[in-house]
């Protein structure tokens, strides 16, 4: 009985260092598609038609870029930076301040949310 109570403690140790090392795997975590859901965007940001046309522009371009990000065998952190400011940038020039304050707001929440940091 000894004998099975320390072969349970040993299986139950392992599987959780093994689900532990699972979730802090970076790799998985970072493969966002950079997919946004625009009917909800444009909702939250209360667009104009004409805004709401270059917002959807913005958001396909940066889908697209992020993509290109994650199948990137090098340098995949830096493209993914690159790609978040580059639509940071778009969207600072498409919305008015409110609206770009809460996108950043929006778009940090959603970074930290898929565990990518682009402070480095």
């Amino acid at each position: 009985m000894k004998k099975f109570g320390l072969t349970l403690v040993a299986a139950l140790a392992f599987s959780a260092s093994v689900f532990a090392n699972g979730v802090n795997d970076s790799t998985a975590v970072a493969k966002w598609d950079g997919s946004i859901n625009k009917a909800k965007l444009n909702k939250y940001l209360k667009l104009t038609s004409a805004q709401n046309e270059e917002v959807a522009d913005i958001c396909d371009y940066f889908q697209e870029q992020m993509k290109l990000a994650n199948r990137s065998s090098k340098d995949t952190d830096q493209k993914v930076r690159n790609a978040v400011y580059g639509n940071l940038k778009l969207m600072k020039k498409t919305l008015n301040d409110k609206q770009y304050a809460d996108y950043v707001r929006l778009m940090a929440l959603t970074l930290r949310n898929k565990g990518i940091n682009i402070d480095k």
